[in-house]
């Protein structure tokens, strides 16, 4: 359990999605550290309330929530991405290959989607996936039956 001690607070505008901005060294005093933190209090979107730890004294409190709010989106897009997407690894380095390889998959994952919603399956995304996957040389009305639900004669 770190102990904060607060040297300055800070004021802000009164419409602040922030509770409190402050200036705080943490540690006890036998054991504190060097440098001084800024410490956020603020609730986000779900209502859960936050503490925001930084070093950053040049910008001000709400756009370091904002920041938070838009890595935080990163993050979960990342998580969405490595569970539908299935990327597991890039297979190359450049940021162009990267892209590439993101956009391919997403490409990838709207056209399954398209086949379970015009096909009004029941069948999960995973099924369909790998239904696809399976019968991807042969005609297009075997997969759409066992998307569909249908047996194959």
């Amino acid at each position: 359990n770190a102990v904060v001690r607060v040297l300055e607070s800070f004021s802000l505008p009164e419409d602040s999605p922030v509770f409190s901005d402050e200036m705080v060294v943490i540690g006890t005093p036998q054991n504190r550290s060097e440098n001084v933190f800024r410490l956020l209090k603020l609730q986000d979107t779900k209502g859960n309330k936050l503490h925001l730890l930084t070093n950053r004294f040049d910008i001000d409190a709400d756009e370091i929530a904002e920041i938070y709010q838009s890595r935080w989106a990163i993050e979960l897009f990342f998580k969405w991405m490595k569970q539908h997407l299935n990327i597991k690894k890039f297979f190359g380095h450049s940021e162009q290959a990267v892209h590439n390889q993101v956009y391919v998959a997403m490409i990838v994952y709207c056209l399954n989607v398209l086949a379970q919603l015009n096909t009004n399956s029941e069948r999960s995304y995973l099924q369909i996936s790998r239904y696809l996957k399976a019968s991807l040389w042969k005609s297009a009305h075997i997969w759409l039956r066992k998307i569909e639900g249908n047996s194959v004669p």
